[in-house]
């Protein structure tokens, strides 16, 4: 079992054989930044077998140099660390399309630039090595006040899809279950961790996200919503992360009602 701190990654070898006693962990890399702001960190491991680790920018909006703002991955033995993808401003969640093998992330725009921008994003990484644009230009087309200027916004990756302003979008999963109805079938969901600073609060909900075979958008609708007041002044829960069971149930965190959720299809 791998577990990421702010700066270094454990590994407890052969965890289910002694999960009452898992003793002291083995250090795989400790060289990460030791910055707290955007320094908690979603891992996981990619179709070649490494292991994906994020850095977000340590700051809300600045230039920093690697491996500030990436998503970087490294051997299982942390060994031949690399960015791999740049421009990213704080991802909480990732994943892979079980069929394509491509990169799919979810990325928190930055703050102080009003209740309505920039949006944040569901980004799309056909290949490695693409910048998707942070600190220079959000949501694809907006160029960042105090480090755009110049900037021309089209060369960079843009976003599959705007995710709302400050909704804090985090984990994320392809669903791919034959029992589910083709409306909630072969698409992501995303959970919205929700606003913490918009006037009228956004998110707080669980987003479903269809794409066609070439990773273009198609539509977004709400999966689950409820943990916001109807009046959008009144938090119950805070979604965070997404996992997918054997028996095709899907569980979802919630870090504000400390509790884990068991969605599941009734015919």
């Amino acid at each position: 079992m791998y577990v990421a701190e702010i700066n270094r990654i454990l590994r407890f070898k052969n965890i289910e054989s002694h999960l009452e006693n898992p003793g002291e962990p083995e250090v795989v890399y400790d060289q990460f930044p030791t910055e707290k702001h955007h320094g908690w960190k979603f891992i996981a491991f990619g179709p070649d077998g490494k292991l994906y680790v994020p850095v977000g920018a340590p700051c809300n909006i600045c230039k920093s140099a690697d491996p500030y703002a990436s998503l970087t991955r490294i051997d299982t033995n942390g060994k031949n660390l690399e960015v791999v993808q740049r421009g990213i401003r704080n991802t909480v969640g990732f994943t892979w399309h079980p069929d394509t093998k491509e990169l799919w992330f979810t990325d928190n725009g930055r703050d102080m630039m009003g209740d309505d921008m920039p949006n944040c994003e569901l980004n799309h990484a056909p290949k490695d090595f693409m910048h998707f644009g942070y600190p220079y230009c959000h949501e694809g087309t907006l160029p960042d006040p105090e480090f755009g200027k110049g900037q021309d916004c089209s060369k960079y990756t843009a976003p599959v899809a705007k995710m709302g302003a400050h909704t804090a979008p985090l984990g994320i999963r392809y669903i791919r279950n034959p029992q589910l109805p083709d409306t909630y079938n072969e698409a992501f969901l995303i959970a919205r961790h929700g606003s913490w600073n918009r006037t009228e609060k956004s998110g707080y909900d669980v987003q479903l996200v269809k794409t066609n075979a070439s990773g273009q958008f198609i539509s977004m609708q709400p999966f689950i919503t409820g943990w916001l007041s109807k009046d959008k002044k009144e938090v119950w829960g805070r979604p965070v992360d997404i996992q997918l069971l054997a028996d095709g149930a899907i569980l979802i965190s919630d870090d504000y009602a400390n509790c884990i959720y068991r969605v599941s299809y009734k015919q």
